[in-house]
């Protein structure tokens, strides 16, 4: 069993899971009906709370006594968060996604490239250079004066 699927198996009983939250059992039931908490259910309907329960209980806890939110604030950022956490998975696959279409293009460019290099063949006329040879060019730049009465 991997860890994640460890901590999100329910194993407490509501008085163990209220007990390891800081809360009385009766604030879990509360934060049920209000749809912040849903524990697992044992074949005969007892409410088993996994580690995560525990965890998001303690974190309900924070947001409530130090930060002083209601239990729809409270809502409130674990539905921002739960959206936050969606965006990021969908942000990294549309990486891996843009990763493997760039990877794509560059193999079918370099492909394109190699082909039209096979294709391509330069003329040259005969007695012709394929490239003009550059001309040299004299780096001191001359300036021709002419002075009244045609001497230079």
């Amino acid at each position: 069993m991997a860890l994640g699927d460890e901590t999100a198996r329910g194993v407490y009983m509501i008085s163990v899971a209220a007990e390891l939250a800081g809360m009385h059992p009766q604030t879990l039931r509360i934060y049920e009906t209000k749809g912040l908490i849903t524990p697992q259910r044992s074949a005969k309907n007892t409410r088993l709370y996994s580690q995560e329960d525990v965890e998001r209980l303690q974190r309900i806890q924070e947001l409530t006594t130090e930060l002083g939110m209601n239990l729809a604030g409270v809502q409130r950022v674990f539905e921002l968060e739960s959206e936050l956490d969606r965006m990021r998975r969908r942000l990294r696959n549309l990486e891996r996604q843009a990763e493997r279409v760039n990877a794509e293009l560059v193999s079918e460019l370099d492909r394109v490239r190699r082909s039209f290099k096979a294709e391509l063949v330069p003329y040259q006329a005969p007695g012709t250079a394929l490239v003009a040879p550059q001309r040299r060019q004299d780096p001191a730049v001359r300036i021709r004066i002419s002075r009244p009465g045609g001497r230079r």
